[in-house]
């Protein structure tokens, strides 16, 4: 195999390069003007590891995989086209009124509960840019009014007069039936044909989700239009570059449901949190192959802290009304919780409760932290680092980014120490603390809302700072052991290479498997099958276009089931692809049984409500080979470490005085080894920290584990 996966970070860009049997990790920093050059030095410099030119390795590689940020960018920083919107008479407030919601979506429990300086974002879809048509469809797809062409058309020149660069359609009840949506399009073209200089284009909402909820699915859409420009110039370049440096084969981007697709077979709705996502699925493989089970995938990052679980069994966490920016959004996006607790998080004098605030700003890749030497003056975690001790000025990012001390202590001491009235390090250990404290918070708080304890849970700390702070998040969670994965530093953009070609198609359903008013059990298998034949054929024929066969395409149905009518919907992997009879709904009824106690606790099914389907979900997927994950459970005796490259005075949470902490190199993480904290492992993408207290176990592929030893 040979194969190059990049993760786009709001901070780093991460390349990871599977040439045959040997693994190469490299980073350089993101460049938001032009993604390009961050990827072309992160791939030099693994060109450099192999000793072959650029154009040697991508002229003979099978594949590039991105995930990337560029939209999160785009939406950061409002760069998209002026959008129209169209929306069934009665229903123009919809996407303004926000459900109500709208000041507080999007936000940290903190601010949400600061109502009086509460705001709503700036509306992508301008108020007067959004227009009614007269149509009306019930819920069941009967059309009660018919669609009004002659108003259309007025509505249609009055929203290109007013400069309109792309329309988005949104009718009420359009996934049910479509005709609406589809007559509009025809008649769109009949005016502005596809061939006319400045063409606009046209997204309908049935063909972008899948399920209702009205004003989900028109921000769905909206977001979709919005980014499609940015994506399409940014990825565009990406392939442009590509093809100049030898590479011919389609460019392949991460999807944020858990797949990946060809450029051209991408929307753009799809590669929002694709690099957090690409984590996850790292996760998973890792727990496949190696029988870890349960896993808490936890990413520090340059920017952000990301959260996911992988279950075992491969039930998919999804969220299904997942917040993207400030929107609330109907796509299915593998579930993931985002903090703003990086290594570039900015560290901020809280007047209220008189200690610091990490987060949610980011000084990301461009000034960056203060000791980057870029420009930086705010103080972030990183700085903290470097002044406690932990980070080598001379060699952070294997020697390719100089750190100034003096830059970071500057920033620190004129931004916090006068306000907290306390001396440099207390302020650095501070701010250490804080970040561990909310890193672990948030790791327990989504376990025990989704109804799991962490201690049946294996939590992995990666990303460029996850080793660095896997002792201080363990410590915060009252947990004994983590692990730092193999390749931890670019855990994700491994994952990005490990990915299925996949594509997910939803459908809203009203499918009651056992109704309890009437004691009676679903019969119209008919139906069922055909909905799940036609999601299969949808997602076939995106795969069929890409290049597969049918007989390289696998399918697997989801459904999301819940009893009566809780709020609380479960993800049930369906052994059946079709109903056939009684013994068949009995069965996935049962299945839907266990997996609710497994996640809620024995006892708690409730079938004397009823049980019903709200969404049936098909994945149709080509399996692709991955990276191979090793053993990273240590056999045998422990080996002592070698000898310290050298020592350094370094300042611990809980310590008064600094520690004298050997500093080892990577030959410290040949498997087998242990290291007794404090001691500090350096490598060439990132740093592994072990606290007084801690203990780290070297595996296989740099993994390690870290165990406290206090009684």
């Amino acid at each position: 195999m040979k194969r190059v996966s990049v993760d786009i970070g709001g901070t780093f860009t991460d390349c990871f390069v599977a040439w045959e049997q040997r693994y190469i990790e490299s980073k350089a920093l993101t460049t938001h003007h032009n993604l390009a050059l961050g990827f072309n030095e992160a791939l030099q410099n693994a060109c450099r590891d192999l000793g072959l030119s650029e154009r040697e390795l991508l002229s003979q590689v099978d594949s590039v995989r991105y995930a990337t940020t560029l939209g999160t960018n785009a939406l950061i920083q409002r760069k998209g086209p002026r959008l129209g919107l169209l929306t069934t008479a009665g229903f123009r407030s919809s996407v303004p009124l926000a459900r109500a919601k709208g000041y507080g979506v999007g936000l940290d429990h903190r601010r949400q509960m600061d109502v009086p300086n509460a705001q709503r974002p700036d509306p992508i879809v301008p108020i007067p840019m959004i227009l009614e048509v007269r149509e009306r469809m019930d819920f069941d797809g009967d059309v009660i009014l018919q669609l009004d062409e002659d108003d259309l058309r007025v509505k249609l020149r009055q929203l290109v007069d007013q400069g309109a660069e792309a329309v988005v359609v949104t009718l009420a009840n359009s996934v049910v039936n479509p005709v609406h949506e589809l007559r509009i399009r025809e008649l769109f073209l009949e005016e502005y044909p596809g061939h006319m200089l400045g063409a606009i284009p046209m997204l309908l909402s049935h063909q972008v989700a899948g399920r209702k909820g009205e004003y989900v699915r028109a921000m769905s859409t909206i977001m979709d239009a919005f980014l499609h420009q940015a994506m399409y110039h940014g990825l565009g370049t990406l392939e442009l570059n590509l093809r100049q440096s030898g590479y011919d084969k389609p460019m392949l981007v991460n999807h944020n449901s858990g797949g990946m697709a060809q450029l051209n077979s991408t929307a753009a709705l799809q590669t929002v949190h694709s690099g957090p996502v690409s984590g996850i699925a790292a996760s998973e493989h890792l727990a496949l192959q190696t029988g870890l089970g349960n896993i808490v995938a936890t990413d520090m990052g340059g920017t952000s802290f990301d959260i996911g679980l992988v279950v075992e069994g491969g039930v998919k966490h999804y969220d299904f009304n997942p917040v993207i920016e400030r929107w609330m959004v109907s796509v299915p996006m593998i579930h993931l919780v985002t903090l703003g607790a990086g290594g570039g998080s900015v560290c901020a004098f809280d007047r209220m409760f008189r200690t610091v605030q990490v987060g949610p700003e980011s000084a990301g890749s461009d000034p960056g932290p203060a000791c980057y030497d870029r420009g930086g003056l705010k103080p972030t975690v990183t700085d903290a680092d470097l002044v406690l001790g932990y980070l080598d000025p001379a060699n952070y990012a294997g020697g390719r980014i100089k750190l100034n001390p003096r830059r970071a202590r500057q920033a620190i001491e004129e931004s916090l120490c006068d306000e907290l009235e306390l001396p440099l390090v207390e302020v650095c250990k501070l701010m250490k603390r804080t970040v561990d404290a909310n890193m672990a918070n948030g790791i327990a708080r989504e376990l025990r809302t989704r109804g799991y304890e962490p201690g049946n849970f294996t939590i992995l700390a990666y990303g460029g700072n996850g080793p660095l702070h896997a002792c201080g998040i363990a410590r915060a969670l009252g947990v004994t052991k983590i692990l730092a994965p193999p390749f931890a530093s670019t855990f994700s953009a491994v994952g990005a290479g490990n990915m299925n070609q996949l594509h997910i198609h939803e459908l809203s359903t009203w499918t009651v498997l056992f109704d309890a008013n009437h004691r009676c059990f679903f019969t119209d298998y008919e139906r069922f099958n055909r909905d799940v034949e036609e999601l299969e054929r949808r997602g076939r024929e995106d795969l069929l276009r890409q290049g597969f066969t049918p007989a390289d395409i696998a399918y697997r149905l989801e459904l999301d089931m819940r009893y009566g009518n809780q709020r609380v919907q479960t993800a049930v992997v369906s052994d059946l692809a079709r109903l056939h009879g009684p013994q068949d709904v009995l069965k996935l009824i049962d299945q839907f049984h266990s997996r609710y106690g497994e996640r809620f606790g024995r006892g708690s099914q409730a079938p004397e409500a009823g049980v019903r389907v709200n969404t049936l979900r098909v994945c149709a997927f080509v399996s692709q080979e991955g990276i191979a994950f090793e053993g990273i459970r240590p056999e045998g005796p422990a080996l002592a470490p070698p000898a310290p490259a050298g020592r350094r005075s370094c300042h611990f949470v809980g310590h008064a005085a600094p520690l004298d902490t050997p500093v080892y190199d990577q030959a410290a993480l040949a498997p087998g080894t242990q290291i007794d904290g404090p001691a500090i492992v350096v490598t060439r993408a990132t740093t592994y920290l072990v606290e007084p207290g801690w203990r780290l176990r070297a595996a296989a592929q740099n993994a390690a584990w870290f165990t406290s030893t206090a009684a």
